[in-house]
């Protein structure tokens, strides 16, 4: 999945507006205009989009972080760094910390999106990469969390109508 897609899905999923993206993701240190934001949030054939680069979508889900759960104090006092490398399985991580989800909430995330999958299936894809019980997650995972995401927060009626 590539990171515009995930920015779109994640602000229709949340219903979130403009101006508290744009909030979010100043709470991450990143400033952002409105103007950007909307071209950041076009399809990819469309005029004027803008590609969303993994430091960029991880400024944002810091921020998610933050604006749900609050500021966490580092040990130095210094605003985490962005991740340029952007995988998958640290997107799901972040939205697991920034919505509080215990594990049997993201199975039951997981089946509103008519995906069924065990407890030790998900805490593989939490695992460090080194470990060997890591499972990479994949875009149709993910797609699909944030499919149940958008069922959870805005009911049935969006399962049907394809989330955007």
């Amino acid at each position: 999945m590539n990171n515009n897609d995930v920015l779109r899905r994640l602000r229709y999923a949340l219903d979130i507006s403009n101006p508290t993206m744009i909030e979010i993701f100043q709470l991450s240190g990143c400033s952002i205009e409105q103007p950007t934001l909307i071209k950041l949030l076009k399809k990819e054939e469309e005029d004027d989009f803008i590609a969303c680069s993994n430091p960029l979508l991880s400024f944002f889900l810091d921020g998610l972080i933050v604006h749900k759960r609050g500021r966490r104090e580092s040990a130095d006092g210094q605003p985490p760094k962005p991740d340029t490398e952007l995988g998958n399985n640290a997107i799901l991580k972040k939205l697991r910390i920034a919505l509080d989800l215990k594990e049997d909430d993201m199975l039951a995330v997981m089946g509103l999106a008519g995906v069924k999958i065990s407890k030790a299936e998900l805490s593989a894809l939490f695992r460090n990469k080194g470990h060997k019980h890591f499972k990479e997650c994949g875009d149709q995972f993910l797609r699909n969390f944030l499919q149940g995401l958008t069922v959870r927060n805005r009911g049935a009626a969006s399962k049907q109508s394809g989330g955007e």
